[in-house]
């Protein structure tokens, strides 16, 4: 049992964001941590190579491939995925930890991870954002210049089928869309403090 601190309090909460590539979620979960005072971003563990611009424990927690299935066994994880062929997971301990300390922990997770995860905490709060259209988020992707057409293709599919899938699957509490970055920070923020309010005033 973690001893009790000055600064905790009793409406932490587990805050799921997904949401398709070039969506402009990570920029709305940053958002959202900068907004709401004591939220910390969950650090995943890995198993892919440290480079010279990772701060282990800021970026990735890096683990071998012994760890990793370790951790699997001891059910350490909330969720965990293998992407072409490196395993990412979140570690149960630690978000635990700051649930019971009062903190909004949040996850940046795909429709996948956060169904593992609400499979295990259901108390937890998910989040998908929307892009305005199809069209819109085919040209948010063509506009990042990163890629040839034929991969921003693929991605644009995978897209359409992580959205078709996270509004079959059940597992989110609200939809965002990302018409206009500020408006969408402001509702994801707004939605967070309404589910801690009601969540702490419950009896």
């Amino acid at each position: 049992m973690n001893r009790r601190l000055a600064t905790d309090t009793d409406d932490g909460l587990l805050l799921i964001i997904s949401g398709p590539s070039g969506v402009g979620k990570t920029t709305i979960t940053r958002g959202v941590e900068r907004g709401i005072a004591g939220s910390v971003f969950s650090v995943s563990a890995t198993t892919r190579p440290k480079t010279s611009a990772d701060v282990e424990g800021v970026d990735y927690h890096f683990i071998d491939d012994a760890e990793f299935d370790r951790m699997i066994e001891e059910g350490a994880f909330l969720e965990w995925a293998d992407v072409f062929g490196k395993r990412y997971g979140t570690p149960r301990a630690w978000v635990e930890e700051q649930l019971s300390r009062g903190r909004l922990v949040i996850l940046e997770i795909d429709v996948e991870g956060a169904k593992q995860v609400k499979s295990k905490l259901p108390e937890s709060f998910a989040m998908f954002v929307l892009p305005p259209s199809e069209e819109e988020l085919l040209h948010r992707l063509r506009a990042r210049k990163r890629e040839p057409e034929e991969q921003i293709q693929k991605r644009f599919a995978e897209a359409t089928r992580e959205i078709a899938e996270a509004r079959r699957c059940g597992v989110y509490d609200a939809f965002i869309i990302n018409d206009d970055l500020d408006r969408a920070i402001n509702e994801a923020i707004a939605l967070v403090n309404e589910r801690r309010s009601g969540a702490s005033s419950d009896p």
